[in-house]
């Protein structure tokens, strides 16, 4: 007979954690909580301290009761859900289901799942931490209250279905802030002028920088006129070379923000996605001969710290791959990065740097590979030392004009033989080579380009920007940054195009409602000083009940004004020039997740719905009849396929452009990355960039 029970949150962890203890332990999954707040009421006595009515979930009966059955036949019952308020919650809510003594020492909490920090850990069980639990509770009461109290409003001033949330509402304002911000945007005008300079067999180039000594901006043509015509006939010489060495730092380890960031830019991944993928890795992955191993440390955190023990394996890692010159004289510690953050938790890393990702590459899929690697890569090169640069500005005088050349090389890579760390605007940081300069060379002047551009307005904001955004500002914490990104999307809030967040209509007629009647809720600093409310109670400095109270008092006030001040709008829908085939009404158009598309103005009695097909202007390259028109795909994605389907089969989904390929006629495709965008020949090798292509890429 077992000695001990053991309940974790899902059979994934139960597997990995049975194997490491043995035959006296039972392990069973509670699949998640197993009580909630009721869906049909709100559950909360407002009246009475905020007490909540917890019942047990639908569909969990039969766990629960497999769970008591099984804390019958045994001495003893460990708690050992995740280590963060959630798992707290869950291990308080499993000891009052199975009548646990609260004073017991039942709770087991490790960061990693590794058979050392199991063992560990369950020598040294501890009581349900409260304030834990409490500040769980709070914030779990306090998003009951805001969204059952606002969303019946909703249904009836404005349309049935609406809710309302407190993270998710800020989360959409600031994405309907930052559109607005757009609209508003008027474009400058500016230009550049590149020289475009020989010296022996090298060929480089400098940008325009003083004229007369004085920096000089180039707002338009005159101006340009002046400085061509300022260096018409002169010739061109090297008058000032700097020489400097920098340094580069590496990035600290990941937190949750910062891997949902960096899988983003990187990997191409969701958040939600990210942290599918991470808590795979977290919870054990069969490793052959090894067994299950848990193979990153827990993925909900907002620390950088990191245990002596990890970093004396990268430590040990890097001088036996690298070499002791890639060590820093001492090892990396990475200061708290966020306030409230939890510095009892580690940041994301592997369990073992010495599990390098290729020795596990056969036993993972392709993305949880990926992630790992980034995972693994980004916590060693945060161990290593710095990157040296040797970085030269070249100052080059023609005429009365000055003209400025920078370049750079990396002289010792350190960290960045492991990993560089992406950006927001998808520039890399390649080595930009100049020719041996010095004062005096002369140079053959080859071409001067001068440019018209224009200032852009701010970027949409994509899921990284937009958790890096959240994270700044200080809304929400680890656990809530991707369900607050996808319950956005599913209220129809916002649709995503080309990756970026933009409001529907729907979303910004719900937060011109909250912006009237409940502005304190989409005030990004109340919405701060909330979360550093719930951080104090999980500290015990703060009461939960009071928390709660100088919210609602407030509030409640603001639920009688609107519902005595809040007019009823009516949302009509834009009728199309397209007829439903199936019943002849007109078809409307619809924001759904993914962006608009047609539906029939009959609904419900008739569901008929059609993607909306963009003509982008281009021949189809395979029938050479129809037109190459833009689709979805049932996930969203675009496509592009002929218009003549089924007729005609072709699909692709790169963009074809209308120019065909200059060497041998094929059709050309467009493709992006970092760098930019480029047309490249679907017959041949040839490739060209795109021309005048001002638009901010995608991370």
């Amino acid at each position: 007979m077992a000695d001990a029970l053991v309940i974790v949150e899902s059979p994934a962890k139960a597997k990995t954690i049975g194997k490491y203890l043995g035959s006296k332990y039972i392990v069973k999954a509670s699949m998640g909580h197993i009580r909630d707040l009721p869906k049909s009421q709100i559950g909360v006595e407002v009246e009475n301290d905020f007490n909540p009515k917890y019942i047990t979930i639908r569909g969990k009966g039969s766990i629960l009761k497999e769970l008591k059955d099984a804390s019958k036949k045994v001495k003893k019952v460990y708690l050992a859900a995740d280590p963060d308020r959630e798992g707290e919650a869950i291990a308080w809510h499993l000891a009052h289901a199975l009548d646990l003594d609260n004073t017991q020492e039942c709770r087991v909490v490790f960061n990693e799942i590794t058979k050392q920090a199991v063992k560990d850990a369950f020598k040294t069980p501890r009581k349900i931490n409260m304030d834990l639990v409490n500040a769980q509770q709070a914030r779990r009461i306090l998003d009951r209250l805001v969204g059952y109290k606002i969303s019946p409003l909703l249904w009836k001033k404005v349309k049935k279905g609406l809710s309302a949330g407190r993270v998710q509402s800020v989360a959409v304002k600031i994405i309907m802030d930052r559109e607005n911000e757009i609209s508003a945007f008027v474009p400058t005008e500016y230009w550049s002028i590149t020289a475009k300079l020989g010296i022996r067999d090298s060929v480089f180039e400098a940008k325009f920088h003083k004229l007369n000594g004085v920096k000089k901006e180039l707002n338009q043509e005159s101006d340009v006129q002046e400085v061509l015509e300022a260096i018409k006939n002169a010739a061109f010489k090297v008058s000032n070379v700097k020489e400097k060495e920098r340094q580069r730092h590496p990035s600290a380890p990941f937190t949750t923000s910062s891997l949902q960031q960096e899988a983003a830019r990187k990997l191409g991944f969701r958040a939600a996605k990210t942290m599918s993928v991470a808590q795979q890795l977290y919870e054990g992955v069969e490793l052959g001969k090894e067994g299950t191993v848990g193979l990153i440390t827990y993925m909900r955190t907002d620390s950088t710290r990191l245990s002596v023990t990890a970093q004396d394996e990268a430590k040990e890692l890097i001088t036996a791959k690298y070499g002791e010159k890639f060590l820093p004289e001492a090892p990396r510690q990475y200061s708290k990065k966020a306030a409230g953050a939890q510095e009892a938790h580690e940041a994301i890393r592997p369990t073992s740097a010495l599990r390098e990702p290729e020795m596990v590459k056969e036993f993972l899929s392709r993305d949880q590979f990926r992630l790992y690697k980034l995972v693994w890569e980004r916590f060693v090169s945060s161990q290593m030392a710095s990157a040296l640069l040797d970085t030269l500005s070249v100052d080059i005088e023609a005429g009365t004009a000055t003209f400025r050349a920078v370049g750079s090389k990396v002289s010792f890579p350190g960290f960045m033989k492991v990993y560089v760390e992406g950006n927001d605007d998808g520039t890399t940081d390649e080595d930009k080579y100049l020719p041996p300069l010095q004062a005096g060379d002369a140079l053959n002047k080859q071409e001067i380009e001068p440019k018209q551009h224009f200032t852009q307005p701010p970027p949409r904001y994509t899921e990284a920007r937009l958790v890096k955004t959240l994270e700044e500002l200080g809304i929400g914490r680890p656990s809530t940054y991707a369900p607050t990104l996808e319950t956005i999307q599913k209220r129809g809030y916002v649709a995503i195009e080309e990756k970026k967040f933009m409001p529907t209509e729907l979303g910004e007629l719900v937060i011109e409602q909250m912006e009237q009647f409940f502005p304190e809720i989409l005030n990004v600093e109340f919405t701060a000083n909330m979360e550093g409310d719930l951080d104090h109670v999980e500290e015990g400095s703060e009461d939960w009940v009071k928390v709660l109270a100088e919210f609602y008092e407030s509030f409640e006030k603001r639920l009688v004004f609107a519902e005595e001040e809040m007019k009823e709008i009516e949302i009509e829908d834009e009728v199309s020039d397209e007829i439903c085939e199936k019943c002849g009404k007109p078809l409307v158009y619809k924001l759904g997740r993914f962006g608009k598309f047609l539906a029939c103005s009959g609904f419900p009695d008739c569901r008929n719905t059609k993607p909306i097909i963009k003509d982008i202007g281009v021949t189809c390259p395979k029938c050479h009849e129809g037109k190459v028109v833009e689709r979805r795909s049932k996930k969203g994605r675009v496509f592009y396929g002929c218009d003549q389907y089924p007729g005609c089969d072709f699909v692709s989904w790169d963009r074809p452009s209308t120019k065909p390929c200059p060497s041998c006629g094929a059709w050309m495709i467009e493709k992006r990355n970092k760098q930019g965008t480029k047309l490249q020949c679907t017959s041949c090798d040839h490739t060209e960039a795109v021309l005048d292509n001002e638009e901010e890429l995608a991370e």
